[in-house]
């Protein structure tokens, strides 16, 4: 039987079980608009701040800020100096390790289509 996952100290958290990971970042996601057709997105910002582009408006989320992206929704994003945590699906946990580990750009338009998502810019 699975064991529940606890972090009480300052070492950076990840978790992964069958629906959902967890992980702690400080890098920016990927520069371009782009949409998850099938998989939800959060994220919960611990310091400095993370800035979001959608479709039709950008904001900036402070330290203490939340940011649930239903699937469907155009978004980018960029971090500020910041920590956060990112909630999501493994399917997008496997997108962003293979995108990761493509360094050929010209890839990762299909990349993104193997994980039912699709690069918009």
């Amino acid at each position: 039987m699975p064991e529940p996952i606890v972090s009480t100290s300052s070492e950076r958290f990840a978790a992964a079980g069958a629906s959902l990971v967890i992980r702690e970042w400080r890098s920016s996601g990927p520069a371009t608009l782009h949409v998850h057709h099938a998989d939800d997105e959060a994220w919960h910002v611990l310091e400095g701040s993370l800035h979001f582009r959608f479709a039709d408006r950008e904001l900036d989320v402070a330290a203490g800020g939340s940011v649930f992206v239903p699937a469907g929704v155009p978004h980018t994003y960029h971090a500020h100096d910041a920590r956060y945590l990112i909630v999501l699906t493994p399917r997008l946990d496997a997108l962003i390790a293979e995108l990761q580990s493509t360094p050929d750009r010209a890839a990762h338009p299909a990349l993104y289509r193997k994980y039912d998502s699709t690069l918009l810019e």
